[in-house]
């Protein structure tokens, strides 16, 4: 299977610390690609450069057969990559429709029509409450987003991100500050989108990777070690002494 988002010998350097080390992944469409490695492993350099936030020093991205390496973030999301839970772009007084009806005139590029409220205007409203039910969100579309809990807010993130229309998702660490039913959760909903988005995961929560993974992929000190699925990850042996805190005699 051709893969849809490829990396090619990425380096990224901060000064004498080599963040990601002729790092080559691929993607393949379709698939849950989890990206797991101790913290300072680069995970966060790489999914950084995938979606256009750092330039590599050296190496290569393509995404569905283009070179993007050198496109800017909002290029990049035009062609369908998307990424979420690093920097919010969520407006707090705005209701939860609201947000999402503001993310689907982005993509419908209407911008110049700015004097209309988006969450007031037929055209979005539709599209924002379908992606609002999917997300599990229907009930609490009137709320203004600063009212939602952190769970929900990571929903209405996703939400935002998927009224984009986008190809890839870059999801970076989902479940952070989630309590044990939020988590649970939004793994029910990432189990929901499979096959419908190509997902590459960061996840520090290895009962979620496990379960939603397709393939992963495992980073140590800026070096990929190795991609396998996830009963082969389980069985590797440097990934058991490096990450899951265990060796050959466990």
């Amino acid at each position: 299977m051709s893969c849809i988002l490829e990396a090619l010998d990425l380096e990224k350097s901060f000064g004498a610390l080599r963040a990601t080390d002729h790092v080559s992944l691929a993607v393949e469409p379709g698939e849950v690609h989890a990206l797991i490695g101790p913290n300072g492993a680069g995970k966060t350099t790489l999914v950084a450069q995938l979606s256009g936030e750092l330039a590599p020093d050296r190496g290569a991205i393509r995404f569905a057969g283009r070179d993007i390496t050198a496109l800017p973030v909002a290029q990049r999301a035009r062609l369908g990559l998307a990424r979420t839970f690093q920097i919010s772009s969520v407006f707090d007084t705005f209701s939860a429709a609201g947000n999402v009806a503001l993310a689907v005139q982005a993509k419908q590029a209407h911008s110049f029509r700015f004097w209309k409220r988006a969450d007031r205007m037929a055209e979005f409203q539709a599209p924002a409450h379908r992606l609002l039910q999917d997300l599990a969100l229907a009930s609490r579309g009137g709320v203004p987003a600063a009212g939602l809990s952190h769970g929900e807010h990571r929903q209405l993130e996703l939400a935002m991100a998927l009224a984009g229309e986008p190809t890839v998702l870059l999801l970076d660490e989902p479940m952070a500050g989630l309590g044990i039913e939020e988590t649970r959760a939004m793994a029910a909903l990432l189990r929901s989108l499979k096959g419908r988005y190509t997902i590459l995961l960061i996840e520090h929560d290895m009962d979620v990777v496990f379960s939603l993974a397709d393939r992963i992929s495992v980073l140590v000190a800026g070096r990929l070690i190795v991609t396998g699925t996830p009963n082969e990850i389980r069985a590797h042996p440097e990934v058991r002494a490096a990450y899951l805190g265990e060796d050959d005699d466990v």
